[in-house]
């Protein structure tokens, strides 16, 4: 294991044992929220400085095998145990250097999930409702809560925008990587001559806004206006102005609500939407200036960034940045994108590899 890693572990350690003293102090409770911190920072620390100490123990006991081999007696045992601590303490400083990985504070987070579609007319719209359904799937068997917040319907019965919030543990660790353009290529229900069609969607994947600290409005920031929905509903949502349309005058983003017969839930809603946007330019500005030189394989999430092509005719689905393709997009369309995200993170975790290695 390289020096600095060692002496980064070792730092680690230390703190713990510091941690631990300020956690067993009898005035430990007194502060809630240091307390609260205090105990989030050693369950962090807990799982990377066990690690290490199996590490030191398995170290000590190859060199303690290493020193058998000056006894013939014990030779050929020490041999064996050899190959086997050495084995051991690689795989050990591999579970290490993964764990040190820093790691997306946004992972843990829920999820403001918005398919638009792109160039391809009713096709693309219908596509949009292809991959809604993709995600709500996926969504279930991870036994997440999908709600839909808005939705514009085409005439088709597909969606020219339509914004879900996926709500359960890890789903933005899981669906970080989705964002951007994904293209589809099949033969449209509405062509008589069989010809195959190339369409686009975007999928933008926003961690949700936490409510309490992170996105707080002041009232002369937001302008909300409120309309009669428009489109299917019933009488009564389409004779009144329950439908919300809420701008962040800083930013000039946008968003609206008018899929319930509420006023109060839809202006809810939009808040939300807007909360994870505003956010999300936040932070894309921030890693703007704080971007190196190198780019990470797995892509920049960039809305314009065409990260997929789903062929039918082919019966397969292209990752191009990792430039993986599966030839199973029936079970993948279902929802079974288990085997592409986890693709994706190991190839997004190698990527982080690389770039320690190189510091």
């Amino acid at each position: 294991m390289k020096p600095s890693l060692l002496a980064k572990l070792q730092q680690l350690a230390e703190r713990l044992e510091a941690v631990d003293r300020l956690l067993s102090a009898p005035d430990a409770t007194d502060r809630m929220d240091e307390f609260r911190k205090l105990s989030k920072e050693r369950s962090d620390l807990a799982p990377v400085v066990a690690g290490f100490h199996d590490y030191q123990r398995l170290e000590a006991d190859l060199s303690a095998a290493q020193d058998w081999m000056n006894d013939p007696e014990l030779k050929e045992f020490a041999q064996e145990e050899i190959l086997r601590l050495k084995t051991a303490v690689e795989e050990k400083d591999a579970a290490l250097q993964l764990l040190l990985l820093p790691k997306d504070p946004n992972d843990e987070r829920n999820v403001i999930l918005e398919i638009r579609a792109g160039t391809g007319g009713d096709e693309s719209a219908l596509f949009s409702a292809d991959l809604l359904r993709m995600y709500m799937r996926f969504a279930e068997r991870n036994r997440w809560q999908a709600e839909i917040l808005s939705a514009n319907a085409s005439d088709l019965g597909g969606y020219k925008e339509v914004i879900v919030r996926i709500a359960g543990n890890g789903a933005y660790s899981k669906l970080k990587f989705e964002s951007g353009g994904h293209r589809v290529q099949r033969v449209p229900q509405t062509e008589t001559q069989g010809r195959i069609h190339t369409s686009a969607c975007t999928v933008a994947v926003l961690p949700e806004a936490d409510e309490v600290a992170e996105v707080i409005f002041s009232p002369d920031e937001l302008r909300i206006d409120v309309f009669r929905a428009s489109g299917a509903g019933g009488q009564h949502v389409n004779k009144t102005e329950s439908a919300v349309r809420i701008t962040h005058l800083p930013t000039g983003l946008v968003a609206e609500c008018q899929d319930d017969r509420s006023q109060h839930k839809n202006k809810e809603r939009a808040l939300k939407v807007l909360a994870a946007r505003v956010r999300d330019q936040q932070m894309r500005e921030l890693h703007a200036k704080e971007a190196s030189a190198r780019k990470l394989m797995i892509g920049s999430g960039d809305r314009s960034e065409r990260i997929r092509t789903y062929n039918f005719p082919q019966g397969r689905i292209t990752d191009h940045r990792i430039n993986l393709t599966l030839y199973k997009i029936d079970a993948m369309m279902d929802g079974d994108l288990a085997e592409l995200t986890q693709t994706l993170m190991s190839e997004h975790q190698a990527e982080q590899l690389s770039a320690m290695a190189d510091a």
